[in-house]
């Protein structure tokens, strides 16, 4: 069963970055940590919220993970590499996993996990929140797609 690796949660932590106190992420949603919107008990982040240790928010994101994981491994039904499932996994994070199994970059790679052209092309689609092209996003798939493409 594949999980992220060390390397696709390095990738994560630097495209999430961690932040102690609670704030508004592009699409305007509380967030604290490494970029969470809720806590395990389903309580979503609020401003009001107190600071989260470091710690705290790793052991969050660990916790949370494996809905992630499981989220890409059922969707993709072809045979992926490791590079390939961290990068899926690091976008589903920021997306979620519904907006990945209805998505037309999972049809692609269940076509052909190596048409690199039409699947480079699907990634770049998600760089917008709240319906404006975000920079930030822009950098975040264009990281996700190097790790896609490593053998």
């Amino acid at each position: 069963m594949q999980r992220l690796s060390e390397n696709g949660n390095e990738l994560l932590k630097e495209l999430e970055g961690f932040r102690s106190e609670p704030y508004l992420d592009t699409a305007g949603v509380p967030t604290i940590g490494y970029g969470n919107t809720y806590y395990l008990d389903g309580t979503r982040v609020t401003m009001d919220d107190p600071p989260l240790h470091e710690y705290d928010a790793k052991m969050l994101k660990a916790v949370i993970m494996p809905r992630y994981e499981k989220a890409v491994r059922e969707g993709v039904k072809v045979p992926i590499n490791q590079n390939q499932f961290d990068a899926l996994v690091c976008f589903t994070y920021n997306v979620g996993p519904s907006a990945f199994l209805g998505s037309t970059l999972l049809k692609v790679i269940n076509q052909n996990p190596n048409n690199f052209r039409a699947i480079n092309a699907q990634f770049k689609r998600w760089n917008k929140s709240g319906g404006k092209v975000d920079k930030g996003l822009i950098n975040r798939r264009l990281k996700e797609i190097a790790l896609y493409g490593k053998n």
